[in-house]
């Protein structure tokens, strides 16, 4: 039997197991929107900008581990996608973005709302295709799922011209997919498995520095035992929040710009940084010369152009992390140091310099997230926008499993996290999802409220609101004498009226005692999002700070 290429499309993605996806219609795309008001099989959830549709499959993918899935119009529709599919590809997100395209008679002739896809989105995709047989959708799909979920992860992205999705075919699945120029390392190499398995024996002071490669890879297990039968501390990136439990003796929580003071000091004084699935970031580096300058560095990563690319690496591992933790520990049969001395160490920099802040009579961001642990007894998904709150919610919130943290690290995406909540409690309808957010970025894709209201999502937002673009005004008190130039936000929109005027639940909190109550409250409405407009410290800071250009263990602390 003979169909159509966008009932082949969908056909497609049926057979690689998606049964929900993220769009906006337009002109080029209507033949497979056709298709989808006739489909059972495959739920379509109409979100109101193409950004906030990218965002959704983004967050739906980070809290699931599945292929994220979004479709988008031709021209202003496909463009509008760019941001969002560069948060993902920045954060090695698996996401297809499927997108029209004018007829291939029209592609080249400046038609309307054509743009050059391909050639836009080629820097910021793991691959992508321009499709103008309708024979070949069902080959490209089985590719482009194949390879964004396999070996580093990322968004692909599949344009389709018009005229492909109405041809006619004779509908068959690939089996298989055929790339020989595309085939990751999985395993890592035996001898640098036994080179790395002897310089950790000899180590008196090693640190494990854990990057969201451990989420993607699903090894949070395997770092557990592997940290633990080593009696090495783990220290996280900021994609790395989640990947082992921060309320473990041996955890050190996040590093970096806005670390915990203690990480730092850690790895400016380890003898042996082993880097699992992380990219050494100019956020977690500062001062590169200055990086980690006692260290010998073991660095195990499935995308070999990470070794090397900014720090010198000592013992390289190409390979998928789990798998190599796996051999790894296998290779270790050395009788594993006790380092009393280091973790003595540690303990006395965790005790000297606490991540802390002063409570007064306002509302205070951090107490608001740490309330927010609290009622959720730490079982809540943890979305955020970008920004100060981002941090507060990243250094206070103190993550023990994977995939309940939803964030943009690499790009800084404001305005990612209130679609990326949707994403994630449509994947995860029974969860508690929360959007912790600033009241510069919740305004950014505020529109999606339509979307949570529509579908009855549960989702929490909480809202710090300080009347600033809270993270640009603190560096420009701290490293431009306080010219607030562009940044105060007070002449803001009624939040509180803005959500109940799309039929959302909502509330202004303004003082401390407040708070938990209004958070315990937000938890019993099960029908609709909850939107909580915190009136917290205006000039609040977050601390530490390692200045730009500074060493991290050069920081502002109070």
């Amino acid at each position: 039997m003979q169909i159509t290429g966008a009932q082949a499309l969908i056909e497609s993605l049926k057979k690689e197991g998606v049964d929900l996806v993220f769009g906006y219609p337009g002109g080029t795309v209507l033949p497979i929107y056709d298709v989808l008001f006739k489909e059972k099989d495959l739920k379509h959830i109409l979100t109101r900008h193409e950004q906030g549709a990218t965002h959704a499959a983004d967050g739906y993918a980070r809290s699931t581990g599945k292929v994220g899935v979004c479709i988008a119009t031709s021209g202003p529709g496909a463009t509008n996608t760019i941001t969002g599919i560069a948060t993902a590809y920045m954060d090695s997100i698996p996401m297809v973005v499927i997108t029209g395209q004018v007829a291939t008679n029209l592609i080249g002739r400046d038609s309307f709302q054509e743009a050059d896809v391909i050639g836009i989105t080629q820097p910021i995709t793991k691959h992508n295709y321009l499709v103008k047989d309708a024979a070949d959708i069902p080959r490209v799909i089985k590719e482009a799922f194949h390879i964004a979920r396999t070996g580093r992860p990322g968004p692909i992205v599949v344009d389709i011209a018009k005229d492909a999705q109405n041809n006619k075919i004779s509908f068959k699945y690939p089996d298989k997919v055929n790339l020989p120029g595309y085939n990751p390392t999985l395993k890592g190499h035996s001898r640098q498995l036994k080179a790395a398995a002897k310089m950790i024996s000899l180590a008196k002071k090693p640190l494990i520095y854990a990057g969201g490669g451990i989420i993607t890879s699903g090894a949070a297990k395997e770092l557990k035992e592997f940290a633990i039968k080593h009696n090495i501390p783990v220290t996280t990136t900021l994609m790395g929040l989640g990947a082992f439990p921060e309320d473990h003796k041996l955890a050190l929580q996040m590093l970096g710009m806005h670390g915990a003071a203690y990480a730092n000091y850690a790895v400016q004084e380890c003898d042996l940084l082993v880097a699992i699935g992380a990219r050494f970031d100019d956020r977690v580096t500062g001062h590169l010369p200055s990086f980690a300058p006692k260290a010998k560095h073991i660095h195990i990563d499935i995308d070999p152009a990470e070794i090397g690319k900014n720090v010198r690496i000592d013992v390289p591992i190409v390979g998928d992390v789990k798998l190599t933790l796996i051999d790894l520990m296998d290779k270790s049969k050395v009788e594993p140091g006790k380092h009393e001395a280091w973790l003595k160490q540690i303990d006395e920099w965790k005790n000297k310099y606490p991540l802390s802040y002063k409570k007064d009579k306002t509302i205070k961001p951090q107490y608001v997230v740490e309330m927010i642990r609290e009622v959720t007894k730490g079982e809540a998904i943890i979305c955020t926008e970008v920004g100060q709150h981002q941090m507060w919610a990243a250094q206070y919130y103190r993550f023990t499993k994977p995939r309940t943290w939803v964030s943009s690290g690499g790009l800084g995406t404001m305005g990612y996290g209130f679609p990326a909540a949707i994403g994630a409690q449509f994947g995860n309808p029974k969860a508690i999802v929360f959007d912790i957010a600033g009241d510069g970025s919740i305004q950014m894709n505020i529109q999606e409220m339509a979307t949570a209201v529509n579908h009855k999502l549960p989702i929490k937002i909480a809202v710090l609101n300080n009347c600033f673009l809270g993270m640009v005004r603190q560096w420009q008190e701290l490293l431009y004498d306080k010219r607030y130039s562009s940044t105060n936000l007070c002449n803001n929109p009624d939040l509180v009226k803005i959500a109940k005027a799309y039929g959302a639940e909502a509330m202004r909190i303004t003082r401390p005692e407040d708070v938990k109550k209004a958070l315990k409250d937000s938890l019993k409405i099960k029908d609709r999002p909850v939107l909580m407009d915190f009136t917290v410290a205006k000039e609040e800071n977050v601390f530490p700070f390692v200045p730009p250009g500074q060493a991290i263990n050069e920081m502002l602390v109070d």
